[in-house]
């Protein structure tokens, strides 16, 4: 599944990326009509808390969500109930630039991260785009835990 998050829907955007989920997120400058052409071109479904283009992407044949909560938790319970979201790409794509992250060996790592980081970890991975490393830290774990709530979450739904 590829989403575009329009610009209201910047925290969304990121943990749909958590999720796995290929997540364009446009620039404040985007104008609707470019928002609506990219989708088009790239295959995307919209996910908007703009009712307008909302009705737009709807007129020009682009699958649309409106996102109806301000709050994240809302949101991201809406996206995956609605669009059908596990959680088996986890953690594969950078946050920062959507670009799928690649495994690299520790000693690539090492000069990129904190000593202190590289003496607890062993698997590191790397964003060819935009060159940010990651690793299994503790941001990670509170990830895991907010995606295991969510994905239990939503199996009570259904």
């Amino acid at each position: 599944m590829k989403v575009l998050c329009d610009h209201m829907l910047g925290s969304l955007a990121t943990w749909l990326r958590i999720l796995g989920v290929d997540t364009a997120y446009p620039s404040n400058t985007m104008s609707d009509d470019e928002i609506l052409r990219c989708a088009k071109v790239e295959g995307r479904f919209i996910l908007t808390r703009d009712k307008t283009l909302a009705v737009r992407a709807k007129k020009a044949a682009v699958p649309v969500m409106l996102i109806s909560s301000s709050t994240l938790a809302a949101q991201l319970e809406q996206a995956v109930e609605a669009l059908s979201l596990d959680a088996a790409g986890a953690l594969t794509r950078c946050t920062v630039c959507n670009t799928p992250l690649v495994p690299v060996e520790a000693v690539e790592a090492q000069p990129h991260v904190p000593p202190k980081v590289f003496a607890r970890q062993k698997q590191f991975w790397f964003c060819p785009s935009c060159k940010k490393y990651y690793w299994m830290g503790t941001h990670y774990e509170d990830m895991e835990k907010k995606i295991a709530a969510l994905m239990k979450q939503k199996s009570g739904l259904s």
